[in-house]
């Protein structure tokens, strides 16, 4: 086959560091907006983003030549480093060291986005930490909570 094609969804989530509420109601769209263009300039589709002041869910269709670390490594660093040169008043941003990344079956995209939608009623009800264990639980990921939270 001469050419090579890619369908792959992932539902990536991280924090800022130390869970600090570092995305405020007037930073998250901003940082929301150049997610999306990383993303672009990666090779990948960012499909939705959203998430509460201390960390974010993206939904995105993962480009054929570039792994999932490097994706992540791509988005939080260069996010970080925007966020610095931006915003001078915003020294202490940052995202945490780890993440987690889902796949996503296209028959759950839509699902997904609504998910990903809902952050602020889901989080009425459930801290951050909550919600990242049910997610690490439902997707049969075994985990050890001395090295999940930095």
């Amino acid at each position: 086959m001469p050419q090579s094609f890619a369908a792959v969804y992932l539902h990536l989530v991280f924090s800022t560091k130390n869970r600090l509420p570092l995305l405020t109601p007037d930073l998250a769209p901003r940082v929301y907006e150049y997610l999306g263009g990383v993303s672009r300039g990666s090779s990948c589709q960012l499909l939705t983003v959203g998430g509460m002041p201390d960390h974010v869910h993206l939904l995105v269709s993962i480009g054929r030549e570039i792994t999932i670390a490097d994706l992540v490594k791509e988005v939080k660093s260069a996010s970080s480093r925007w966020v610095h040169d931006t915003f001078a008043d915003r020294p202490t941003f940052g995202w945490q060291s780890g993440y987690a990344a889902f796949s996503v079956s296209p028959s759950q995209l839509d699902r997904v986005t609504q998910y990903i939608a809902n952050q602020e009623e889901r989080h009425r009800t459930r801290t951050f930490q909550d919600e990242f264990r049910e997610l690490l639980t439902r997707h049969r990921i075994e985990w050890d909570e001395r090295y999940v939270w930095d």
